[in-house]
């Protein structure tokens, strides 16, 4: 803890009581839509793009939320985020790192539907195919958009994925994040809630015009 901090169990009871409130989650979400007017943006968005990351998890974390992920060799949990076309994050589940990206989707499209209500269109990748699909369009009014790699595609990136490796890029400069350290997954969450909080305000810092 830093020398000019409270002591630790203040900071850790008001970390909790924000979490458990959802004040950090509500603060972000205020100044994504101020940063999406910035620009010239509605301050609700209408696409947005889906993706999970697995990372590594500290031994604080319990077993009963961390699993193993053959496809990317890692012994953690995973997040699963979606962000807007603008890469301002929109929701964030973390899950154990062996859940389906199809499973923690459904949760997790359902909560991003409930807050935005002019969300239409959401990109995905292959890992989300199959019966997701019509559960959006049906229970969600969402369309559920599969990007596909074709054989004359250049690159590693899918079209629109750089905005949310972007994200990812951003968090793991974040150095609580490039592991996970937390032990309950809902403050995994409000950790990444922060961090791209302090995204968002340097954003609009950035954005003030400077006095004569």
């Amino acid at each position: 803890m830093p020398a000019d901090y409270p002591p630790w169990d203040r900071v850790c009871a008001s970390f909790r009581r924000w979490r458990d409130h959802g004040l950090v989650k509500e603060l972000h979400d205020r100044l994504c839509a101020k940063a999406r007017q910035m620009v010239g943006r509605d301050a609700e968005p209408g696409a947005g793009v889906i993706e999970s990351q697995s990372v590594k998890a500290d031994a604080v974390g319990g077993s009963d939320s961390r699993g193993f992920d053959g496809g990317k060799l890692a012994n953690g949990r995973k997040r699963h985020v979606v962000v807007d076309t603008l890469g301002p994050l929109l929701g964030v589940m973390v899950t154990a790192a062996d859940t389906g990206d199809r499973t923690a989707a459904r949760v997790l499209l359902g909560q991003v539907a409930d807050e935005h209500h002019h969300l239409a269109l959401v990109w995905a990748d292959g890992g989300h195919t199959g019966s997701l699909v019509e559960h959006c369009l049906a229970a969600l009014s969402l369309v559920l958009a599969i990007v596909k790699r074709s054989d004359d595609m250049r690159g590693f990136v899918l079209p629109k994925w750089w905005i949310v490796e972007r994200l990812f890029a951003h968090l793991m400069r974040t150095r609580c994040l490039v592991r996970d350290f937390q032990r309950r997954t809902t403050s995994a969450e409000v950790t990444i809630y922060w961090s791209m909080t302090l995204l968002m305000t340097r954003r609009l810092a950035h954005s003030r015009p400077h006095l004569a």
